[in-house]
């Protein structure tokens, strides 16, 4: 049996021990990246193919004739054509719960840079205005504590809820999001997406991308949340309408957000977001998942799942 992982670059490999995927399946070969030039060739004659972010739709399956397993080194799927997989007969299967503690650690991470200022505190001490200061300390920014906001959550699965446990630990209040266009159930313990963001001092998305949620936060939506509300985005860079959320931040409608995704990555084309020079947006390139401990968590999960499959087990199947 033959496997090839197409994108393995993407992970960071250089810190990372691949080895629980060989002993899955010896014939492996890994590249670093794969164009759609090379992908029919890489993938003709294998049976397993492991990748991250190489698309596969219909075309690309009747490129594969031996294809039977694809293993996903990532939560979200939206980079293959899971009914084409299905015609051709392709077992699917992601991998969870593998980077919450980054995620979560990235999350609060950000929050407490913009309500404690730190970076503005550093830059004011580097700048030099502290030493020329009358009192022994500066009180130029504001500084809040946790326990006074609301976080409100959208998207409570795996990664939403890790971040709900511990801001429970920071006594926050937390606020939970009702999918949109589904009815209040009484005892649910949920929020509607428009009360909550009305309502949240802090807003960490962590829901999927779809048509339900595409740019789910745009003008409308910026305009009725508090002036200063934080948002943090470690999700999909889609949910967001950037231009919208310039303006939000250029206007003072919020106080600050953490972006860690957009909507193109890499984003060759530009976004709104990359040009915005204010302090208070946080920009980072989609590493919010990505401490070394989750990247090898990720290739541990890889691992486990094709060895499932290939015993008959259905873990982590998505098709």
């Amino acid at each position: 049996m033959k496997a090839v992982f197409l994108d393995y670059g993407t992970i960071g490999p250089e810190d990372l021990d691949y080895t629980p995927l060989q002993r899955v399946v010896e014939n492996l070969t890994v590249y670093d990246s794969t164009t759609r030039e090379q992908l029919g060739e890489r993938i003709r004659d294998v049976e397993i193919v492991y990748t991250n972010k190489i698309r596969f739709d219909d075309a690309t399956f009747a490129l594969a004739k031996s294809l039977k397993f694809i293993g996903l080194t990532a939560t979200g799927t939206d980079n293959v054509d899971l009914d084409a997989a299905r015609r051709h007969g392709v077992a699917v299967c992601n991998i969870r719960a593998y980077c919450t503690q980054s995620v979560v650690e990235h999350v609060f991470g950000v929050l407490l840079n913009f309500t404690h200022s730190l970076a503005k505190f550093n830059s004011l001490v580097r700048a030099g205005e502290w030493q020329r200061a009358d009192n022994f300390c500066k009180l130029d920014h504001p500084l809040r504590e946790l326990s006074a906001m609301t976080m409100g959550i959208v998207g409570y699965g795996e990664l939403g809820r890790g971040v709900g446990e511990i801001a429970k630990q920071f006594n926050m209040k937390l606020l939970i999001s009702r999918r949109r266009g589904t009815p209040a159930v009484d005892g649910d313990g949920r929020t509607d997406f428009d009360d909550l963001i009305e309502q949240s001092d802090v807003i960490s998305l962590h829901c999927p991308l779809n048509d339900d949620t595409r740019e789910m936060l745009a003008a409308e939506q910026f305009r009725r949340m508090k002036n200063d509300a934080i948002l943090i985005n470690t999700a999909r860079g889609g949910l967001i309408d950037s231009a919208a959320l310039v303006a939000a931040l250029q206007q003072g409608e919020i106080a600050a957000a953490a972006i860690d995704v957009l909507p193109q990555e890499p984003p060759v084309d530009g976004n709104p977001l990359l040009d915005y020079r204010g302090d208070n947006l946080l920009m980072t390139p989609h590493i919010a998942w990505a401490t070394v401990e989750a990247r090898q968590n990720a290739v541990n999960e890889l691992a486990a799942n094709v060895a499932a499959y290939l015993t008959g087990e259905r873990r982590n199947r998505v098709d």
